[in-house]
């Protein structure tokens, strides 16, 4: 293999030859494998470090250098070893994020669930992320926070079943109580270590004592300081590539939105890169259409296609059938600043890291700094509609977006499940912005959805952001009956929150208190709804390249 890698081998068998690079030797505790990587890193000349569990036998170099050529900075084949589904706190703070549902241990996919029984990691994310905390009982439970450790600093963190070879398949790892605890103290900080246990004794079985106890000790230990973000900005799309010829379709769904769809339509005219074409799918009513818009912009690619009745799902599937480029970039019509080299950028970053899907971010108008994890470069853990951009093959994989979600939110989200499922590379990319007014009226608004949003329920005291009948159903698609449970409690929970001074936070907990009995009212209202969907949906159309939907203009 053309990059050196050393073996640290773990376990007390004599390790094998290895031709491609040092050997190191570790007892399978986290103490020693972290005191190993201690002493060995600094003085080691590796590109990359091998974690390998004796009871697997020699590993395969051929398979080793396979997995260097994939895209990424750590493989593993933790999935196929028994890492599914673990630590099962987890349930109790993260119940439905998308990199909490686990994708077939037979796809080559994303994941942070990593056994170091056979791990291979680049030198530098050692370096910059640190080792297996010793502190844990055991490398079962270390390992799984140094995967969620990297994938939450920017480490991209794929699953390769097949590094591990044709061993069978060993019953899941056990974690016990002391690492489930310390695992969510350790990611999550005391509030969330606190919650979780308080979740595990009242739905898990698990002793109040012996739970209070060893939370007690954890929590009196100093927490680990987050790893610095494991990319610094990336560099700006090289200058000279602006008459790069891209087959790139923009697709622009619109609901009455034409003063801000003409401002974006203005701006897509500057690109560094131009696009091949911009398809609009203009589901205003009849009668308030503006049949003249194509003529306003004659120096674009513009195709405008009408669909009578608007739906956004509906309406991206017919724009996506109608489209001719190798690549969709999805845009919202109230996307109200977009840079000159936005299409330049995404296709820089499917070019770096291998990725099948790029998404940026977008400053929310009047919401303030975007959170930290939305400003470093990562494995993406969300597919915004308003600033993303993918291989159209990917799709083939997915399907199209599901009608279930036509006039609801979360339709991105259930498209963005799937792309990640089928294995796509989705990389979030903090440098690719873009400004979102959330226009007052049209979109989503013309059926009544997105009216309390997340950033509204956290400055007003009479909002409460409860999950939309169509989050309800997207849980229940993707994940278990208990985390679909969590998700609800959390949403309650949620409503107690607002920013700013004590006092405002007390009104508002004093006021979401006695609206508590409505708020688990309108959940559960809303989850019987989302059961009776699931009677109907999902309706996902496959990707077909012949398709067409709509009628041109």
């Amino acid at each position: 293999m053309s990059t050196e890698v050393a073996l640290l081998w773990i376990g007390d068998r004599e390790p094998p030859a290895w031709t491609g690079g040092q050997i190191f030797r570790a007892d399978a505790s986290p103490a020693a494998v972290a005191e190993c990587v201690a002493r060995e890193l600094p003085g080691a000349s590796a590109g990359a470090w091998l974690f390998w569990a004796s009871a697997l036998g020699p590993p395969d170099a051929e398979r080793v250098a396979e997995a260097l050529t994939r895209p990424g900075d750590l493989w593993h084949a933790g999935l196929r070893l028994g890492t599914s589904g673990l630590p099962a706190a987890i349930d109790h703070v993260a119940p439905t994020w998308m990199l909490n549902r686990d994708p077939d241990p037979a796809v080559e996919a994303t994941s942070w669930r990593v056994s170091l029984d056979a791990c291979l990691v680049r030198s530098e994310v050692l370096r910059r992320m640190g080792s297996v905390r010793p502190e844990f009982r055991t490398l079962a439970g270390a390992a799984l926070e140094f995967g969620h450790r990297c994938v939450t600093a920017g480490v991209l963190t794929r699953h390769l079943g097949w590094l591990a070879g044709g061993h069978p398949r060993p019953a899941a790892a056990e974690i016990p109580l002391e690492d489930e605890l310390r695992f969510l103290y350790y990611r999550f900080g005391k509030p969330w270590s606190r919650w979780g246990a308080f979740r595990s004794v009242l739905t898990g079985g698990r002793p109040l004592a012996k739970t209070r106890a060893a939370l007690g000790r954890i929590t009196r230990e100093p927490r680990p300081s987050p790893p610095p973000p494991f990319r610094a900005a990336l560099p700006s799309a090289a200058a000279g590539n602006s008459k790069r010829s891209e087959a790139v379709t923009v697709l622009i769904p619109t609901v009455d939105r034409y003063p801000y769809l003409r401002k974006l339509l203005d701006q897509l005219r500057r690109q560094t890169t131009m696009p091949l074409e911009i398809v609009i799918v203009d589901q205003t009513p009849a009668d308030r259409r503006s049949p003249e818009l194509a003529a306003e912009f004659p120096n674009l690619p513009l195709r405008v296609f009408h669909l009578d009745r608007a739906g956004q799902c509906s309406s991206r599937n017919a724009g996506i059938d109608a489209s001719r480029g190798d690549f969709l970039l999805f845009l919202d019509d109230d996307d109200d600043e977009v840079p000159d080299d936005l299409i330049e950028k995404h296709l820089a970053a499917l070019e770096r890291f291998g990725n099948e899907v790029s998404c940026g971010v977008a400053d929310e108008d009047g919401a303030g700094p975007l959170p930290a994890a939305f400003r470093l470069t990562r494995a993406s853990d969300v597919f915004p509609t308003n600033n993303s951009l993918i291989r159209k093959s990917a799709l083939a994989g997915s399907g199209l977006f599901d009608l279930a979600y036509d006039r609801g939110a979360r339709a991105d989200a259930d498209l963005g499940m799937r792309l990640y499922l089928a294995g796509n590379l989705m990389v979030l990319n903090s440098e690719i912005r873009v400004l979102h007014r959330h226009a007052p009226s049209g979109g989503l608004r013309t059926h009544g959805a997105r009216v309390i949003t997340y950033a509204s329920s956290r400055k007003r005291l009479s909002h409460r952001h409860l999950p939309a009948t169509t989050q309800i159903y997207l849980a229940k698609r993707y994940f278990s009956e208990r985390q679909v449970r969590e998700m609800l409690w959390l949403a309650a929970l949620g409503t107690l929150s607002v920013r700013g001074g004590p006092l405002r936070k007390a009104a508002k907990a004093g006021l979401a208190l006695l609206l508590l009995p409505s708020s688990l009212w309108t959940l559960k209202r809303r989850e019987r709804l989302a059961v009776a969907m699931l009677a109907q949906y999902p309706q996902i159309p496959r990707y077909s390249a012949e398709g067409r939907s709509a009628r041109a203009v």
